[in-house]
């Protein structure tokens, strides 16, 4: 037996962005739930914030059976700091995201290491309250070392996001005390790979990849290996 890995992914994207993993842990026996949240993917649901991301996570925890290693990208760790309380949870696993502190938000937050993200240049801020980026420049930011024929395949399935969650604290802080692993991208062009280990010293654990912003697509084998041995874990 093994935990269920929950795969929560980060701002813009949806359920897809993680089809590669979940391929890859089906075939490794691990059960795998991918989430569209809110907005996002194949959700109709209007678009929502940090807690209202949280509250339809849980709601998806509330209907497993067993442990969970609760998995976030990005804005994605925000998230699972919020929901990863749930009882349900043994492992967290926070990928090139912020796994923020009390008081804390994406934006407030006080851990970066001096390096410029190319992301915080390509966002475009809108009147409706949502966020977009550049499409001319997203496939270099988050893609950078995909399949180039499949880059612009992922640029289009971007979603707006609501900017309400990116200056949200979590309501609960899972990370104090639920064990968790930290993935740094040391080529990621969205989080600065300092800012990333700054942030990761908050985690139980550590890893490193050299990927972009995007290891569930560019290499997903290294995704696969690291929730697999969690859940694994888990359940024992």
């Amino acid at each position: 037996m093994t935990a269920t890995v929950v795969l929560v992914h980060g701002a813009w994207h949806g359920a897809w962005c993680w089809d590669p993993v979940v391929e890859g842990l089906t075939r490794a026996g691990i059960a795998t739930v991918a989430i569209d949240l809110p907005g996002h993917g194949d959700d109709p649901r209007p678009l929502t914030d940090v807690h209202g991301h949280g509250d339809a996570v849980r709601a998806v925890l509330d209907t497993i059976e067993g442990p969970v290693v609760l998995v976030g990208h990005s804005y994605g760790g925000a998230t699972i700091t919020d929901a990863g309380s749930h009882a349900a949870v043994r492992h967290l696993v926070y990928i090139s995201a912020f796994c923020l502190d009390t008081d804390e938000s994406i934006v407030s937050n006080h851990m970066g290491g001096g390096e410029e993200s190319d992301l915080a240049t390509a966002m475009a801020f809108h009147d409706d309250g949502t966020l977009t980026v550049d499409p001319d420049r997203a496939g270099a930011i988050f893609y950078a070392d995909c399949d180039p024929d499949l880059v612009p395949t992922f640029v289009a399935r971007l979603v707006p996001e609501s900017g309400a969650g990116f200056d949200q604290s979590p309501r609960s802080i899972a990370w104090h005390d639920t064990p968790s692993t930290f993935a740094i991208c040391t080529a990621d062009r969205a989080i600065p790979p300092s800012l990333q280990r700054n942030l990761a010293a908050r985690c139980t654990d550590t890893v490193e990849w050299p990927t972009s912003h995007s290891p569930f697509v560019s290499r997903p084998d290294l995704v696969v290996e690291l929730l697999a041995d969690r859940a694994r874990s888990a359940a024992s």
